[in-house]
């Protein structure tokens, strides 16, 4: 089968053909139709996590926003049959067992398996994944719109999960991306009043477009005098990885509010316990998202069409450019590639 193969982390993807995966049991084998290309795909390439640098499997194939159809199934297999289209998530497997799976948080799994990481993903034509795992898509999803969900609007629907944010309060969005344009159209789907927070006038006019209450140029000026006068944020949701990004959101807070923390700085960001303690701030983190959260998220899309990612479609032989252009800063919105397409 075709793909684009990371031989190497820290250098470039190749084009090339290697054996198609046969499924085992409990496994099902999927004709990859449209797998997303995240940030998190770039940083896996250069190795710039020492978290999971050392577990990155090589040679591999990336990607874990996996849409498709099931084209044949292992031993054992129950619930999915061939023709059925599923998405392949981040969390390829979890044991069940440990403490954290008995708990409910599966995404924090001692034994976890990764897609596009610890196994291969779907920057290939074929993908072999757990049953168990893979997630029955919506007739009202295009796979090509379902593909992104799996990772980036399941990541950012656990993060508002988490924050406990109510329909009627407000939410921040800072940083429009690939993550933060999905945050404001299930921010909206919540019943949140929503604002956006950037640098480039392009992603405020996403922002726009996804139903953003209201917009803020952070290069402009500063924005938290014109947040106050809103009365301030019950959440506010940081999808960049901008230091900056972070140092100025505990402002946008209101007291009592939630910072969610989703965009991964390449370094140390400084918090302030002076302003955590006066507001008495409250600050979680989203890791992807539990197969529950998978189910909700495509039930509340399911129910609100309004929710869609801004893709672009690839083939799959561009994939070694999409990176480059995502370390140029060059896409909004999410690419999607289509290896059968």
């Amino acid at each position: 089968m075709k793909t684009a193969l990371l031989r190497e982390i820290g250098q470039p993807l190749e084009l090339t053909e290697i054996d198609t995966p046969q499924p085992g049991p409990g496994e099902v084998l999927v004709r990859v139709d449209a797998c997303g290309v995240c940030h998190s795909d770039l940083h896996l390439a250069d190795g710039d996590w020492d978290m999971l640098k050392p577990i990155t499997k090589t040679p591999l194939v990336l990607g874990h926003e996996v849409a498709g159809v099931v084209v044949d199934t292992g031993e054992g297999v129950t619930g999915i049959a061939a023709g059925d289209r599923v998405g392949v998530p981040w969390l390829h497997w979890t044991c069940g067992e440990c403490e954290f799976c008995r708990e409910g948080r599966e995404v924090l799994c001692s034994k976890q398996l990764i897609t596009g990481c610890t196994v291969d993903g779907g920057f290939a034509e074929f993908i072999r994944a757990k049953a168990s795992h893979a997630a029955k898509l919506p007739a009202s999803l295009k796979t090509e719109e379902a593909a992104p969900l799996l990772c980036a609007g399941l990541t950012v629907y656990r993060a508002l999960k988490q924050s406990g944010l109510q329909s009627g309060q407000r939410l921040c969005v800072v940083g429009i991306g690939g993550l933060g344009h999905l945050a404001v159209q299930v921010g909206k789907a919540m019943g949140a009043s929503v604002y956006g927070v950037d640098l480039a006038e392009d992603k405020l006019k996403l922002a726009t477009e996804c139903g953003a209450d209201g917009v803020f140029n952070a290069a402009a000026g500063p924005v938290h005098k014109e947040i106050k006068k809103l009365g301030g944020m019950h959440v506010v949701l940081v999808a960049s990885g901008s230091k900056a990004a972070y140092e100025s959101a505990l402002r946008y807070l209101r007291k009592g509010g939630t910072l969610a923390v989703v965009g991964m700085a390449p370094e140390p960001v400084p918090i302030s316990t002076v302003a955590l303690v006066s507001l008495e701030a409250r600050i979680v983190a989203s890791s992807v998202g539990t197969r529950q959260d998978l189910a909700e998220l495509l039930d509340l899309v399911d129910r609100n069409p309004s929710i869609r990612c801004r893709i672009e479609t690839r083939p799959l032989s561009a994939a070694p450019e999409v990176l480059d252009q995502m370390r140029r800063g060059e896409l909004v919105g999410r690419i999607v590639l289509t290896p059968h397409g």
